[in-house]
């Protein structure tokens, strides 16, 4: 077993004023892995703005500067989350959810990635030539 050891005592995390966190099994149960870049990034900042229930008040145009996201981008992560079960959204008001029992695996990154469906058809494609 690894030994940890405090390498910096004067600058150790401390929860003052807001209240955010991101439970381990966001990593160990796969969450991680099923969102695409601007998902991860927006679900990051609702943790970061939100209160100990998850709300937050932000408005998409705020959302739009603050992470660099065109329209399109933003809503197309926030729907994202939504159909993940990560988050709530009512037109106004964001709340980030205790995360679902497994992640939503109905449509990874990895199957909307061009780069991975065109390595796909040519693994098929060479497979064929050898058949």
């Amino acid at each position: 077993m690894i030994t940890k050891k405090i390498i910096n005592p004067d600058r150790i995390r401390r929860i003052e004023g807001g209240f955010s966190f991101i439970p381990h099994r966001f990593i160990t149960d796969g969450f991680l892995t099923f969102l695409t870049q601007k998902e991860l990034l927006l679900y990051l900042f609702l943790v970061l703005v939100s209160d100990r229930y998850g709300l937050s008040y932000y408005a998409y145009d705020s959302i739009c500067s603050l992470l660099r996201f065109s329209l399109d981008q933003y809503i197309e992560a926030r729907n994202g989350l939504v159909e993940k079960d990560m988050i709530s959204f009512d037109g106004t008001l964001f709340q980030v959810l205790d995360l679902p029992s497994k992640p939503n695996q109905t449509n990874p990154p990895e199957s909307r990635d061009p780069a991975t469906i065109a390595g796909l058809i040519r693994q098929s494609l060479k497979e064929a030539e050898y058949d």
